[in-house]
C-alpha cells in the first residue's frame, strides 16, 4: 500500500501537495496517470517519485534508485547526492536523468550525471548510463524521434561566476549514448546564472524553462523562448512566470524550479518548489516543498501563471476522483499514521541515510512486528550510518516509537532523532553508564558543536525497563523531547530550537565560498550508534507520526 501524502477536497489543489522535503519537482504525464520525481539528495531511495490520477491525490511509489548498482552515496556530503531529477517518457521507457554530487565545496562540483529506464514507474530500473559530468541539473527534452540533452556548464574557475550558461546534447534512445559535440544555447541578454533548464515545444516554438535567483527567497520560474532549438532565446516580458520575491509575507515562499505538463484534455500545470518559513523569511524548518499552479496561454503564446504568486489553493483540471488508495494522508491537517513493521520491507515514507535498507545493517524479518536496526557509525562518519527517517510535513508535528534495547557500554546508543544533517541534530537516546547501568541521555549538534546532557539527566530503573516509549513533539521553532518508562509520558529536558533544522541554519558561505549547503529540509526518525563496531541491535516496535498545523 503507497503512502499518500495529500488528501484534500475534491477539484482543489492544495499547496504543498508534496509536503516535506520534496524539491526540485519533475512531473510527467503518461496517458491518464501523473507523476512526480523529486530531489533526494544523501537519502535512499534516491529519488521519490509520485503518482496522481487528478493533480489532487498522490500517492508515494517506490523510489526509483534503491540500491548501489543504481546510486551509491557512500561518504556522500551533507546536501551532496541526487540533485533535480528529471523524469519523461519516450518508446513506451520511463527515462530518468539524475545527478550524484560528490563535491560542491571550493568552487568545485564534482556531478556525474546518469540515465536509468524503466517500462514500469515502478521498475525495475536498468543498469545506469553515465552521460557526462560537465555540470548539473541534466534534463532530457524528447521531440519526435529526437531526443536532446540539456544542462547548466559549471565552471570552477575563479572570478567566471561558476557557471558558464546552458548547452545541448544530442541523446541517441536506441544507444543509449550521447552523441556529438555539446552545443551551447543563446540565452537572453543578462540571463546570468540560470540553472533546472527544461524545454518543452508548443506549435512554432521552443519553451526554455529555468530557475533563477539561486535557491533562497529571490528564487523565481523564468521562461523564454525562441523558434530555433539552441535559440536565441527571448525572455517573457512579463516576467517571472511565478516568484515570490517581492512578496515577503505570503505563506508561500521561494518559489523556484519548475516543470509543465499537459492533461489529456489540454490544461497545463506547473509544478514548482516552495517553502514554508518560520516568521517573515525566517527559517524554513520543512525545507523546500512541491506545488503546483494552473498556467493559461496568452494570444500571443506565452505561457502564465495568472498573478504569478504562489498560492495555497488552485482549481484541479476535473472531478477528483483520487486513485482508490485509502491509506492516510501525510501532508493533510490533523494527520496520524502508525507503522507496526508488519510489512516484508520499509513502507515508502521511510528513507535511510547514505545506504540502502539492507540486511546486513536493518531488518523486519529477524523479529516479527519490530524492525530491528544494527548500530553504526558515529554522527559525522558520511559511511555506514544506521539511520531510518522521515520528512517532517507540518509545521506541528509529533514522532514516538516503542523501543526495546540494552546497551552495554556508553558507545552504545540508541534512540530517536530530529535530525537534519550531519551537523545539526537533535537526539534522544538510551545508553550505559560507566557502571552499566541503562541511562536515558539527550545530545545536540549545532552547526558542528557538540553537547551531551549527562548530568542528572536520566530516570533511574531503566535497566529494568523491558520496553521503553520515546516520543518528540514539534511546534514551530520549538522541540521538545518524552519519554515513558511504564508510568506514563513524562517530559524529559527543556524546550529545544528546532530551526537548528532548517535549510537556512545548514547553509554555511564563508568569504564567498561555499562551505555546507542546506537543500534536505528537517527528517525524524530512529538512529542506533555502535562505536564499538561491533553492531549492537536495537528494536522498534511501532511508530507513530502525527501532524497537524
Amino acid at each position: 500500500m503507497g503512502e499518500h501524502v495529500h488528501a484534500p477536497s475534491a477539484g482543489i489543489i492544495r499547496n504543498p501537495v508534496l509536503p516535506g522535503s520534496h524539491p526540485d519537482p519533475s512531473v510527467l504525464r503518461v496517458g491518464p496517470d501523473f507523476y512526480l520525481a523529486t530531489s533526494t539528495f544523501e537519502w535512499y531511495p534516491g529519488v521519490r517519485l509520485h503518482r496522481s490520477t487528478d493533480l489532487v491525490h498522490w500517492r508515494t511509489v517506490p523510489g526509483a534508485l534503491d540500491s548501489t548498482r543504481l546510486l551509491d552515496l557512500t561518504g556522500c556530503p551533507d546536501s551532496g547526492g541526487v540533485w533535480a531529477p528529471n523524469l519523461t517518457h519516450a518508446d513506451g521507457l520511463f527515462h530518468l536523468v539524475y545527478s550524484n554530487v560528490s563535491t560542491y565545496t571550493g568552487g568545485f562540483t564534482d556531478s556525474p550525471n546518469h540515465l536509468v529506464t524503466a517500462a514500469s514507474i515502478d521498475g525495475p530500473w536498468s543498469d545506469p548510463v553515465l552521460l557526462h559530468a560537465r555540470g548539473f541539473d541534466a534534463s532530457l527534452f524528447h521531440d519526435g524521434p529526437d531526443s536532446w540533452l540539456l544542462n547548466l556548464v559549471h565552471d570552477w574557475r575563479p572570478g567566471h561566476g561558476g557557471s558558464a550558461g546552458l548547452e545541448l546534447q544530442r541523446y541517441d534512445r536506441a544507444a543509449r549514448r550521447p552523441t556529438g559535440a555539446p552545443v551551447r544555447i543563446a540565452l537572453p541578454p543578462q540571463a546570468g546564472w540560470i540553472e533546472g533548464p527544461n524545454l518543452y515545444r508548443r506549435g512554432p516554438w521552443y519553451y526554455l524553462l529555468t530557475a533563477d535567483g539561486g535557491t533562497g527567497y529571490d528564487h523565481q520560474v523564468t521562461v523564454a523562448r525562441s523558434r530555433c532549438l539552441a535559440g536565441p532565446y527571448e525572455r517573457d516580458p512579463h516576467g517571472p512566470l511565478v516568484t515570490a520575491r517581492d512578496h515577503p509575507d505570503l505563506p508561500l515562499q521561494k518559489a523556484g524550479h519548475g516543470s509543465l505538463v499537459e492533461t489529456a484534455d489540454g490544461r497545463w500545470y506547473l509544478a514548482y518548489l516552495v517553502a514554508r518559513p518560520q516568521g517573515r523569511r525566517g527559517p524554513c524548518v520543512l525545507g523546500r516543498e512541491t506545488a503546483l499552479a494552473a498556467v493559461g496561454w496568452t494570444a500571443d503564446g506565452w505561457p502564465r501563471v495568472a498573478t504569478g504568486l504562489p498560492a495555497l489553493e488552485v482549481p484541479a483540471p476535473g472531478p477528483a476522483a483520487g486513485d482508490g488508495n485509502t491509506s492516510s494522508p501525510t501532508g493533510g491537517p490533523d494527520t496520524t499514521e502508525t507503522d507496526g513493521f508488519d510489512r516484508p520491507a520499509l513502507g515508502p515514507q521511510w528513507s535511510t541515510l547514505r545506504r540502502p535498507a539492507t540486511a546486513d545493517w536493518l531488518t523486519l524479518a529477524e523479529r516479527p512486528s519490530h524492525l530491528r536496526l544494527r548500530g553504526g557509525r558515529s554522527p559525522q562518519s558520511l559511511v555506514g550510518p544506521s539511520l531510518v527517517a522521515r520528512r517532517v510535513t507540518r509545521p506541528r508535528a509529533s514522532f514516538e516509537t516503542v523501543m526495546e534495547y540494552r546497551p552495554l557500554a556508553f558507545q552504545h546508543l540508541a534512540g530517536i532523532t530530529a535530525y537534519y544533517n550531519t551537523r545539526n541534530w537533535h537526539y534522544l537516546y538510551l545508553t550505559a553508564d560507566e557502571g552499566g547501568q541503562a541511562v536515558l541521555r539527550t545530545a545536540h549538534c549545532d552547526r558542528g558543536r557538540l553537547h551531551v546532557a549527562e548530568a542528572g539527566a536520566g530516570p533511574e530503573g531503566l535497566h529494568d525497563a523491558a520496553r521503553l516509549r520515546l516520543g518528540l513533539d514539534i511546534d514551530g521553532a520549538e522541540l521538545r523531547f518524552r519519554y515513558d518508562s511504564g508510568a506514563g509520558w513524562r517530559p524529559f529536558g527543556g524546550p529545544l530550537d528546532a530551526t537548528v533544522l532548517s535549510d537556512e541554519h545548514a547553509e554555511h558561505i564563508e568569504d564567498g565560498q561555499i562551505r555546507s549547503l542546506g537543500f534536505t529540509g528537517a527528517f525524524v526518525g530512529l538512529w542506533a550508534w555502535d562505536l564499538t563496531g561491533g553492531g549492537l541491535h536495537a528494536d522498534f516496535d511501532e511508530v507513530t507520526y502525527r501532524a497537524d498545523g
